[in-house]
């Protein structure tokens, strides 16, 4: 009998890119910290806590079960800091997680807007269907460049584009779109032209060559061009190709099943969500039918204009503050359900374990947990 084949146990480096194609770092706003903030990117990975914060209690928790990675949603380090001296509490946690052979890894803004990311989760737990994004980013922001090239040339000129990042289209490369035409100049003195004689009219059979580019290697794309290009003046245009929207983006916006009045839809979302002091409270007419819905994980009361323009029935986040949502209110918004911060963002570790177990599950030993730990802050409530 033939052994079966060991799958080789991935490296950190492994793990962070399955990651950063799950959650890209390019989608974090310019102000986040996400990544890696502590650990070997040689170091072999068998074992993961998914926690929604880096707390000493979840950073136990990693230690004791021997975990080889902590991931976490909210970055540890988020404000700036001049010192990670075990003297101070988050310092403190780093030397622990790097005594014990534990690496720090956060996904947080980029995990918001990635497609499925924390919106996703929060929606899927409400059980929202035909889910799009409440503010969608275009999935590939792109030019459109347009060359002309003398005939015999061509295929190496598009070759040099491809080569330079040009002609990706979603899953197929080396696209591009080629008619052949007739071209004239006419060199002047000073000129040195490839073709033709100075002062005489040249005609030419040319291709005129279209390809997609992404609009962040507009210098690459422009150097391949003229390395390649037989022509001492090459003529061509880039045009910037409308951003149009993706699957990517804040928020989540869906239908439920079946209609709910803003009480059942409450007390839907408190069984919904993993149980906190803070509760879920909402802001509306109890009797108001809920059919559409937004969501956002995290603090999304930077969206209530958004949520209105939609006509949603109810916006669900967290971190509501009383003046946005009286003035919401005021204006007859969708009605409002406040989760705890923790709570509308914990569906995402399990989304998280999953990119992970979809790669990596068949690697001898391999376990990632999701921590019980509740992470929220708040511990008493009385009403």
């Amino acid at each position: 009998m033939t052994p079966t084949p060991t799958v080789p146990t991935p490296t950190l480096a492994d793990v962070i890119g399955v990651l950063d194609t799950a959650y890209p770092p390019a989608l974090a706003e310019p102000w986040d910290s996400v990544g890696l903030v502590a650990g070997d990117p040689a170091d072999e990975i068998r074992k993961v806590v998914v926690a929604v914060d880096a707390t000493a209690a979840v950073v136990d928790e990693a230690l004791d079960s021997g975990a080889q990675l902590l991931l976490v949603h909210h970055p540890l380090l988020l404000r700036g800091v001049d010192t990670v001296g075990a003297h101070t509490p988050k310092g403190a946690l780093l030397h622990r997680l790097i005594r014990g052979g534990c690496a720090l890894f956060s996904a947080h803004t980029n995990a918001d807007r990635a497609d499925p990311g924390v919106s996703d989760a929060l929606a899927g737990a409400l059980g929202l269907v035909n889910r799009r994004p409440l503010v969608p980013i275009p999935d590939v922001v792109t030019d459109k460049w347009v060359v002309m090239v003398p005939s015999p040339e061509t295929a190496r000129v598009r070759a040099a584009l491809f080569d330079a990042g040009a002609g990706q289209l979603g899953r197929y490369s080396d696209c591009s779109w080629t008619v052949t035409s007739e071209g004239q100049f006419r060199p002047l003195a000073g000129a040195s032209p490839a073709r033709g004689t100075i002062g005489e009219l040249e005609v030419v059979v040319e291709d005129r060559v279209e390809v997609i580019a992404p609009r962040s290697a507009r210098s690459s794309i422009l150097r391949a061009l003229l390395a390649a290009h037989p022509y001492e003046e090459p003529a061509f245009d880039v045009f910037e190709t409308a951003d149009l929207p993706g699957r990517r983006g804040l928020g989540r916006v869906g239908e439920l099943p079946r209609p709910l009045t803003l009480q059942e839809f409450t007390a839907h979302v408190a069984s919904a969500l993993p149980r906190t002091e803070w509760g879920v409270r909402a802001a509306g007419d109890p009797e108001r039918i809920i059919r559409t819905v937004a969501v956002c994980g995290g603090s999304g009361d930077s969206l209530l204009d958004t949520v209105a323009k939609l006509r949603a029935d109810a916006y669900v986040t967290a971190d509501l503050r009383h003046h946005p949502a009286d003035e919401h209110l005021r204006k007859d918004g969708p009605a409002l359900v406040d989760v705890a911060h923790w709570a509308s963002e914990q569906p995402w570790c399990a989304q998280a374990k999953g990119v992970l177990d979809a790669r990596f599950s068949e690697v001898d030993g391999w376990d990632v947990h999701v921590t019980a730990l509740r992470t929220d802050p708040w511990t008493v409530a009385r009403h």
